[in-house]
């Protein structure tokens, strides 16, 4: 399915977040094309199959907005995609046409005290509140680059279509990852029924560690599940303490066998285990 077949999309951001969203209107059936400045997007010479990864399929071109006109590109594009700091798409002076509709995804939205401010993915998180329970560990994935930066905007693109489909207007969406990444953990601020339910404050929701130092997730938040992982582990003891802040003994269980010997028992059992899986492993299973 091609829904987004002929929208054309103007990406002009660099790095991981407009990539990303970019790279899903493109799956979604869009034609993107890729402005980059002339010495390039400065991932394709950090992380060169990162940047492949997140910009094959686009068109690319170098657009010198210092000593060149706008590319005639965005006055025929349907969506446009920035991400400089607030002010500078101003000063470039690109006059688009009503029709078209703008994405700045941005550190900490248009305006406030931070907007200038220079940031990355883990100072947006700590600015939002979501690294709270787990400090000083890091997010195994920049949840505010894609999520609360590439998957909003896409999002916003995508609403901001269908306005237009019904209005013939175009408009200028915003996005903050730092507002975006609070809408995250916002429903917590009134506090939880566990302390850190989903963040290890609970022994039926957590990571344990396996005898060959692998891992397996454990997650029966619900009695039902709780309840058939004891009686699988032969602990019917433990049934009444799935809301502990700590397991010891559940613990030293998992250490005990091997992750794939768990798996055997346990996978697909409504126990709602299973494995920590390395980058080409889940690739290779969800191929």
């Amino acid at each position: 399915m091609q829904p987004l077949a002929g929208v054309t999309v103007a990406d002009l951001t660099r790095y991981l977040p407009g990539p990303f969203a970019s790279r899903e209107l493109l799956r979604l059936g869009a034609r993107v094309v890729k402005i980059e400045p002339p010495d390039g997007d400065p991932v394709a010479h950090t992380n060169p199959t990162a940047y492949r990864a997140l910009n094959d399929g686009k068109e690319i071109f170098a657009w010198d907005a210092r000593t060149e006109p706008p590319p005639a590109l965005l006055q025929e594009a349907d969506v446009v995609l920035e991400g400089f700091r607030p002010g500078v798409w101003e000063r470039l002076g690109v006059e688009l046409p009503e029709t078209t509709i703008l994405c700045s995804i941005t550190g900490f939205g248009g305006d406030g005290p931070r907007a200038l401010d220079a940031g990355h993915d883990l100072n947006y998180l700590g600015y939002a509140g979501a690294l709270e329970d787990t400090a000083p560990a890091l997010p195994p994935v920049q949840v505010a680059d894609l999520g609360a930066g590439a998957q909003s905007a896409v999002i916003e693109v995508l609403a901001a279509l269908i306005e237009r489909d019904r209005t013939g207007r175009g408009a200028h969406v915003v996005v903050s990852m730092t507002h975006g990444s609070h809408r995250f953990v916002a429903h917590r601020l009134h506090g939880e029924p566990v302390p850190r339910l989903l963040t290890g404050g609970a022994a039926c929701y957590r990571i344990y560690e396996t005898a060959d130092r692998r891992h397996l997730t454990v997650a029966a938040l619900e009695p039902k599940f709780w309840r058939n992982l004891c009686a699988l582990l032969g602990r019917p003891d433990l049934i009444d303490r799935a809301f502990d802040p700590d397991l010891p003994e559940l613990a030293a269980l998992f250490r005990t066998r091997a992750q794939r010997e768990w798996l055997e028992l346990l996978e697909g059992k409504d126990t709602c285990v299973g494995p920590v899986l390395t980058l080409s492993e889940a690739a290779a299973q969800l191929a």
